[in-house]
């Protein structure tokens, strides 16, 4: 195998090609948008095991040019009272620390860092059709382009055309939760930075889940959780900010902690979505294309983990491609190592979302509870590993 073609060039796309470009594969990338991947302007973390991710692909300097490290996590309860300030992720170590950033900054970076490596990413080419044939797979596009390869790799996110292809029964659902995210540069006295500067604060809310950090410029970035009936989808798309500052200060202003303040604080840039999530067990392989990232496992947002564990997929999927035996084996040795992982934080996450409690055997629908250790995953990630020689 030798011509991979990616679909979609987010996070999970734009990791994906650096890993495999590293591992001596020839890839393209294929990004529907016609400039960046498409982004509601939301920001997230990336955790330490996503940032390890990045280092095994020598694109850690391409991220922490951009966003901000966090340290540190306090949490406080629906009194303003702080009941834990505890260290976050590798803090000790600068380029596997949790980075704040902006989802769209993100995506532009790594594919800034694609281009640099002299990647093909082409704009503008939004897959229409998969057809697999005796010699390899074509993906055949909405402006009448096509390109072949060995593989297609679908990193198309929460709603991947690969999968609405391949594997059409399987279909996000909502997870319990719409959340939403706001920025503002008027932060009041009642929402302090905290100490150093490079900590999450966290309010366990008597109805919504609220957290923010405050950016070295002074803007606090900053979301929020609520369990009720999904937003209909037209409210979604034409809502306006002011509509949904009045439906979320009423449900922050029940309790004495920083959150009404901080939306309060927020004229223009504030936005929400439905928080969802695929069922574990949707398939990930048909023929000759594969499904990684959001497209693959989406999970909802309460772990802060999509995007970490996306770019966990990339590094994992170009050392089975690299070590395994052939491209078959390669597959199934990258479904045993990421799936109990990936499924584990579906359940986990939603269970959170849901407020129900994390089983400590077989989760909902089949999902395993026994992810990954970091030792075990450490050695999944580090590119010397050969996967192969760890294969259960």
């Amino acid at each position: 195998m030798t011509r991979l073609i990616v679909i979609g060039g987010g996070i999970a796309g734009a990791g994906a090609a650096l890993a495999l470009h590293k591992a001596g594969f020839d890839v393209t990338v294929h990004e529907a948008h016609p400039d960046s991947a498409e982004d509601i302007g939301a920001f997230l973390t990336l955790a330490s095991n996503g940032m390890r991710a990045l280092a095994q692909v020598d694109a850690s300097a391409a991220v922490t040019a951009i966003g901000f490290p966090l340290t540190s996590m306090r949490v406080l309860d629906d009194t303003g009272a702080e009941v834990a300030h505890v260290p976050l992720g590798e803090a000790a170590t600068p380029h596997l620390g949790y980075r704040c950033l902006r989802r769209g900054d993100l995506n532009a970076a790594l594919q800034a860092e694609v281009e640099r490596r002299g990647i093909v990413l082409r704009h503008g080419t939004r897959l229409a059709s998969v057809e697999d044939g005796p010699h390899g797979v074509t993906a055949h596009f909405a402006d009448g382009s096509t390109a072949t390869g060995d593989l297609v790799i679908g990193a198309d996110g929460l709603n991947s055309t690969v999968r609405r292809l391949t594997a059409p029964e399987a279909r996000p659902g909502y997870a319990g939760q719409y959340v939403f995210y706001g920025y503002t540069g008027a932060a009041p006295a009642s929402a302090p930075a905290s100490g150093d500067g490079e900590t999450i604060t966290m309010v366990r809310g008597s109805t919504v889940a609220f957290g923010y950090a405050v950016s070295p410029e002074g803007e606090t970035y900053w979301f929020a959780r609520v369990s009720d009936a999904p937003l209909a989808a037209d409210a979604v798309a034409h809502g306006t900010p002011a509509q949904w500052r009045d439906l979320l200060l009423p449900l922050l202003r029940k309790d004495s902690t920083p959150a009404a303040d901080l939306v309060a604080a927020t004229p223009d840039h504030l936005m929400v979505t439905n928080a969802t999530e695929l069922p574990t067990g949707t398939p990930w392989r048909s023929a000759r294309t594969l499904l990684i990232g959001d497209a693959a496992h989406a999970a909802s947002p309460a772990t802060g983990q999509g995007a970490s564990m996306a770019l966990e997929d990339a590094v994992v999927l170009a050392k089975s491609l690299r070590d395994a035996p052939d491209t078959d084996a390669a597959l199934r040795l990258y479904e045993t190592l990421r799936r109990p992982r990936v499924e584990h934080n579906i359940t986990v996450s939603g269970n959170i979302s849901r407020g129900t409690h994390t089983p400590s055997g077989p989760g909902p629908r089949g999902a395993s509870a026994n992810r990954p250790g970091d030792d075990e995953l450490i050695r999944h990630l580090e590119w010397g590993t050969d996967l192969w020689q760890l294969a259960p």
